[in-house]
């Protein structure tokens, strides 16, 4: 991590209490480093079983982000951010390739076994249906991302509003994923509105 980048990193508390959706970003482009630092942090998002079903499509090109916009309804943050990432959860991928997903720690005989029942449990799901299992982890690792972004020193704006099937096609995406996020980020060029959350009395029970 460079000095820069030390500078402007903020506390989870922080990077929390301060992140509210930005939709006018700043005309820089984003380190690699940066983009990079930001995943490192996101891939570490914990998920059942460890399966991670969650893919990062990041989209930087400008011609590329056009088409994003016009797939989005003409959402200006698409193109006005200088980095665009699309989440996407893909179940199919991670059955096809389970023991990349077993601990290596465990013994071969206990990674087997893991495979095979992983493989039973998801064989007795519907495409549908294990979509839609995926994208429940995914959505954690969207929490982990927009925290990133903003501890980091940028801005993010979270979206679903977009036509999916044409992001497919734009992305060469098969037809099975599912769509947890577009998520335009970059530098703010605007203050966003002040938090409006509900209080604890309203969200939180205790037992």
């Amino acid at each position: 991590m460079t000095t820069t980048t030390m500078q402007r990193t903020l506390s989870v508390d922080d990077a929390i209490k301060s992140r509210h959706s930005i939709r006018k970003f700043i005309q820089e482009p984003i380190s690699k480093e940066d983009l990079n630092q930001i995943f490192e942090l996101v891939r570490l998002t914990p998920s059942a079983w460890n399966l991670q079903p969650w893919r990062f499509h990041v989209i930087t090109d400008t011609a590329l982000k056009e088409k994003l916009q016009e797939a989005a309804y003409g959402q200006q943050q698409v193109t006005s951010a200088p980095a665009v990432a699309i989440l996407i959860s893909d179940m199919e991928d991670v059955l096809a390739n389970l023991p990349e997903t077993v601990h290596p720690g465990l013994s071969a005989e206990r990674q087997q076994d893991e495979v095979a029942n992983l493989s039973s449990f998801f064989g007795g799901m519907s495409v549908e249906e294990r979509g839609q299992w995926g994208l429940t982890q995914t959505n954690i690792a969207l929490g982990f991302l927009l925290t990133a972004i903003q501890g980091l020193g940028y801005a993010s704006v979270p979206m679903l509003g977009f036509d999916q099937e044409k992001v497919k096609e734009i992305l060469s995406l098969p037809e099975h994923i599912k769509f947890a996020a577009m998520v335009p980020f970059g530098k703010p060029d605007a203050e966003g509105y002040e938090h409006h959350r509900f209080p604890l009395e309203k969200i939180v029970t205790y037992h």
